[in-house]
Parts: structure tokens; C-alpha cells; sequence
């Protein structure tokens, strides 16, 4: 993954955090930790992991210009929604209610 900025300000994120990452799903480890739902893609993020510093679970928090990471996960749900509509004719409601929406809080 990146984390940081967009391309030429953030990084990848260190190999052993996403093996953390792993580790603790495989585990369950992240069965019991809190989580906060993201606005727009409704997923749920955990807030803590074992091995990996919280800041890098919420992405907002690594970008200096949060202003720009607004502007970028909000280009991300537009570019997602228009590439989707071509798979909405042939998928249930249920999967196309579950796509990510815009939010006026992104978290």
C-alpha cells in the first residue's frame, strides 16, 4: 500500500507493518478491536493493530495536506462509481447499494 501523499509525496508503507496487517487478520487479533465505518466506502477500519502504528490504519492521518486527501478519495469514489456502471445492469440492488457514496465527512 501507500501511505503519506499521493505518488512523489507519500510511500510505501513498510513491508513489515502490511505483514502485521496480516498477521493480526489471520490471527483475530482485530476480531475485538474498535473500528470506525469510513463515510463513503462503508468499510470498517480497525483503529489499532498489533505491530503497526495506529496513524497508519486511518490514511487521512499520514497526509500533511488533508485538504488533498479529501480531494483525492473523493476523485477515487467518482472514478469508482463511473467504471461500476457498466457491472449495474447484471448484479443485484443490494450489490450496488453496497458501492461507496459521496459524503460531505470523509474520514
Amino acid at each position: 500500500g501507500w501511505t503519506g501523499g499521493a505518488y512523489g509525496v507519500g510511500a510505501r508503507i513498510k513491508l513489515k507493518y502490511t505483514r502485521a496487517i496480516i498477521d493480526a487478520i489471520n490471527s483475530g487479533a482485530l476480531d475485538q478491536v474498535e473500528t470506525i465505518t469510513d463515510a463513503e466506502f462503508g468499510f470498517e477500519i480497525p483503529t489499532s493493530c498489533p505491530g503497526v502504528p495506529a496513524e497508519l490504519l486511518l490514511p487521512k492521518n499520514t497526509w500533511a495536506d488533508k485538504a488533498g486527501y479529501d480531494q483525492v478519495k473523493a476523485k477515487l469514489v467518482q472514478l469508482f462509481q463511473e467504471n461500476f456502471k457498466q457491472f449495474e445492469a447484471s448484479v443485484n440492488a443490494e450489490i450496488v447499494e453496497a458501492g461507496p457514496t459521496v459524503s460531505d465527512r470523509v474520514a
